[in-house]
């Protein structure tokens, strides 16, 4: 079980999300809570950013800046990215954009659609951990994403 790492104030949110983007993010950063951050300041504060499309050229350009890769087994995942992309979309719609960056990412990791294994809920570990799922969006075959 892992401890959830909540966030203090917007700062270190835009932080994330600006070194994700220009890739100078240090590695060690790029955690779990980071990935939704990321997503949910690039969702809600860079509109000119169209994250379903752009998110895995970003991801996967930052993986390789910092000396990772992008293949069958590791860097970026498709299927992964576009589940949390749906998630956060769907909290920022209950939660609104009124509230502080920051709350409203602490919100996201304290509930459900913010678990590390959420996208299980909907997928088998077989299909979701297969190199299909890596490399382009599989429907679920455990749950329906409906409205996540």
């Amino acid at each position: 079980m892992f401890e959830v790492r909540l966030f203090i104030d917007d700062a270190p949110i835009v932080e994330i999300g600006t070194g994700l983007l220009a890739r100078t993010l240090p590695r060690s950063m790029w955690t779990h809570e980071a990935h939704l951050a990321a997503c949910t300041w690039l969702i809600r504060d860079r509109p000119d950013i169209n994250i379903e499309q752009e998110l895995p050229a970003i991801i996967s350009a930052y993986n390789e800046a910092v000396g990772g890769v992008n293949d069958d087994t590791h860097g970026y995942h498709e299927t992964i990215t576009q589940v949390y992309v749906r998630a956060v979309k769907a909290h920022l719609e209950e939660v609104g954009r009124d509230v502080p960056l920051y709350e409203t990412v602490n919100a996201l990791l304290l509930s459900e659609r913010g678990e590390r294994d959420f996208p299980l809920k909907f997928y088998s570990k077989n299909l979701l951990f297969s190199v299909d799922a890596r490399r382009t969006f599989m429907a679920p075959d455990r749950a329906g994403l409906g409205n996540i």
